[in-house]
């Protein structure tokens, strides 16, 4: 007679098998969606999967494109951690300079997510010209309201009890931070850390387009502008790629191990 704990399992594997059978039909039917399209449109407009693939295969096979990719990947990080500390140092000033409350959240906030994206664009390439330094502007402006109101969610839903019992243990402000603050504002940063990731790989290439040489968005619009749509389509599902190992292999463990520190 099988076990509780495996009658269990075997009652939560069937979802999942049948979540995996809806995503992988899903996938083959866009792909059968796909091939329809490139039969009733010209290249020009919609390409067949084969020619997006050799764009695929063509741009990894080039070492420019290794270029483009770190010059992104590299922005895109200091951007988030530049974006996640200053949206942090704001969310805590008027916690302990209680009277910048309403400057923070009645007039900066407010200013910082409404403020259109376009509008940083131009104004970063206006004041920084075409270079890296427009482009992490760009994305550190845009990002810092996601990182400024998920820290501002925590700290307001912190436990009181346990920031009071720190109290009773110690005086200094630095240890009951580091201590007891921190550690129950992780789920709030991981949460600002994949809403951060997720919007910087989108920033980035409106970023790139109007204030670098160099990078994914700078080859998005070189392909547009010579007429590759099938490179635009390659370009595209690369940087889906990048975004995914990105997650699984640098966001996921980052999020494991602040759970892991609660």
């Amino acid at each position: 007679m099988p076990s509780p704990d495996a009658a269990l399992q075997k009652r939560a594997g069937a979802p999942r098998i049948g979540e995996r059978i809806v995503g992988d039909g899903l996938i083959v039917l866009t792909l059968v969606g796909w091939w329809a399209m490139s039969r009733t449109l010209p290249p020009y407009l919609f390409p067949d999967i084969t020619a997006v693939f050799g764009a695929m295969v063509k741009l990894i096979a080039d070492p420019a494109f290794a270029v483009h990719t770190a010059s992104s990947v590299g922005r895109i990080f200091i951007s988030i951690t530049l974006a996640l500390t200053l949206g942090a140092v704001l969310a805590l000033i008027p916690r302990y300079l209680p009277p910048t409350y309403d400057f923070i959240h009645g007039r900066i906030k407010p200013v910082l997510n409404s403020f259109p994206s376009l509008g940083w664009a131009l104004l970063g390439s206006i004041w920084f010209g075409v270079s890296s330094s427009a482009v992490i502007f760009i994305q550190v402006a845009i990002l810092t309201p996601f990182a400024l109101i998920n820290i501002s969610e925590g700290l307001r839903e912190l436990n009181a009890e346990n920031e009071e019992m720190a109290h009773s243990f110690s005086r200094t402000r630095r240890r009951i931070f580091a201590l007891v603050i921190f550690p129950m504002l992780y789920p709030y940063l991981v949460a600002a850390l994949r809403i951060a990731y997720g919007v910087a790989w989108k920033v980035s290439l409106v970023s790139e387009l109007f204030g670098a040489q160099t990078g994914l968005g700078y080859l998005l619009m070189d392909a547009q502008g010579r007429g590759r749509i099938d490179m635009v389509f390659a370009i595209c599902l690369l940087i889906v790629v990048l975004y995914v190992a990105g997650e699984k292999f640098i966001v996921d463990p980052l999020s494991r191990r602040f759970r892991g520190g609660q």
